[in-house]
């Protein structure tokens, strides 16, 4: 110690000065600490001479630390026991996010491949090779015989050109294309996260189950193509089309896949959100669990069931051109709904006891399915209504409710009544094409409200458990750091001059 301080005769000239704890190491557990800390000799008034550093480990950016998250030793201890973190990466929710807008902007474009008739231009369905447009002549004369073969041609485009069908084909081609983009898309990255371990367990479950959706949503969609390349399933003469049970599970798959990628991302980030601040995290938990909020949760997953099935119902009524019917609202015809006798047609019963007369006029006669339509339409645009005002009703809820929740119940609301004013125009004025395909474009964005409703509304078991655990780890770690010197922001280690 003498041999030290005849080195710097400023040191010894401080040392009386100085408190038994400056020369005591304390490891800082913060997960990232600033390098040097400057201690002051008011007498001597000179520059610091003493720089406090502390070598870090590299933490992952989606790993949360300092006070009340989680500590080194624990995921150091989760990293032996399991191959994936405990917590997923935010890239991977913004990717899951743009996946999701890739899947909403492929179902507006199918619906304008419907209204366009281009869905049966393409006859053939091969997932690798059919992905190389015609590249000459041949190859276009080759397709065009193809689709003269089919019975949209010869019963809708007898005279239809080379010129005329290579639009409709482009169309079609555009579509599959994009198919397969995002399957490739979303196939890669997730075996990269997989593999990086960049993702939790149980995400890395989802994404897999959101690839064989992906892939089983091409499937349907050939299957559903091929119903309208024969001429069984509608009367000779009529219009060709598809079976409208094959579109409406072609638009439900893809439903389907558009909310799972959305919910997965928005609660990646939620979580992330969540264990970065614990104790407002928990706070915000304790406020969801007011018994009030229970009801108002079970309402906003029943609202959501509601909204999907109305959904669904437009479906059939695309697939049966029922909206080229009773083009007038509120009345059909000569009042609110049409005669009994053209509701519960026999036309549309295929056996002798007629046991299968209401369902097969629900889901095969337009007069009727449009009716369900209308039905089902109207009761979700009042129970959007009624689910708004009943935090407006009851003056506890109205304290419990968390402010996002208040801000998501408003958005639905507003989706809605822009829902109802499309929907009344599309009828009006006969389905034009714009018109009708910003109509199912409103019908996802009202789902996507109100599945970020329901998000905000719960929080997993998973969640829960991560978020005590990174608060318990605060409560522990917050007097050793007091104790230390350690500030709030948890940036640097100052040690007083007594």
């Amino acid at each position: 110690m003498a041999s030290i301080f005849q080195s710097f005769p400023l040191l010894k000239k401080a040392a009386p000065r100085l408190s038994r704890q400056f020369f005591t190491c304390q490891a800082s557990p913060a997960a990232r600490i600033r390098p040097s800390s400057r201690i002051f000799d008011p007498a001597l008034r000179t520059k610091p001479f003493f720089r406090y550093r502390r070598q870090t480990t590299h933490v992952p950016q989606h790993v949360t630390s300092p006070l009340g998250q989680f500590s080194h030793e624990g995921l150091k201890t989760v990293a032996k026991k399991k191959f994936f973190p405990e917590t997923s990466d935010g890239a991977v929710a913004y990717w899951l996010l743009g996946s999701a807008a890739s899947v909403f902007g492929i179902v507006i474009f199918g619906g304008l491949t419907r209204l366009t008739e281009s869905g049966l231009s393409i006859t053939e369905w091969k997932p690798v090779t059919g992905s190389r447009p015609p590249m000459n002549e041949a190859d276009w004369t080759s397709e065009f015989e193809k689709y003269r073969a089919s019975p949209e041609f010869k019963l809708l485009n007898s005279r239809m050109t080379l010129e005329e069908f290579k639009q409709i084909y482009w169309m079609e081609w555009t579509h599959r294309l994009w198919g397969r983009v995002i399957g490739v898309t979303f196939l890669l990255p997730t075996i990269y996260f997989v593999a990086r371990r960049r993702v939790a367990g149980h995400v890395a479950l989802k994404l897999a189950g959101i690839c064989g959706l992906i892939g089983f949503q091409g499937v349907i969609g050939w299957w559903m193509v091929k119903s309208g390349l024969k001429d069984d399933l509608f009367a000779a003469g009529s219009h060709p089309r598809v079976s409208q049970y094959r579109l409406t599970a072609h638009l439900g798959a893809a439903f389907v896949v558009y909310l799972s990628m959305l919910w997965t991302g928005l609660s990646i980030l939620k979580e992330n959100k969540m264990l970065r601040s614990p104790s407002a995290a928990l706070a915000q938990m304790n406020a969801l669990k007011h018994p009030r909020m229970r009801a108002f949760r079970i309402l906003s997953v029943l609202l959501g069931g509601l909204v999907f099935t109305t959904a669904m119902s437009g479906a059939l009524v695309a697939g049966l051109d029922a909206g080229l019917i009773y083009n007038e609202f509120p009345w059909m015809g000569l009042g609110l709904t049409p005669p009994k006798k053209e509701l519960l047609d026999e036309f549309y019963s295929h056996t002798p006891d007629r046991s299968d007369l209401w369902w097969r006029n629900m889901l095969e006669n337009p007069s009727l399915v449009q009716l369900d339509h209308r039905i089902l339409a109207t009761t979700s645009f009042t129970a959007i209504c009624l689910l708004f005002a009943y935090p407006r009703m009851s003056s506890n809820l109205k304290k419990a409710i968390p402010r996002d929740v208040k801000v998501a119940l408003s958005g639905v609301l507003h989706l809605a009544l822009i829902q109802v004013t499309l929907g009344i125009s599309t009828l009006i004025y006969m389905v034009p094409t714009w018109l009708a395909s910003a109509h199912q474009a409103g019908a996802i964005a009202l789902l996507t409200g109100v599945l970020v409703l329901g998000n905000r509304l719960r929080v997993s078991p998973r969640t829960l458990r991560l978020v005590r655990q990174a608060a318990n780890v605060g409560r522990e770690r917050g007097p050793a750091l007091t104790r230390a010197g350690v500030g709030k922001a948890g940036g640097s280690l100052e040690t007083k001059v007594l």
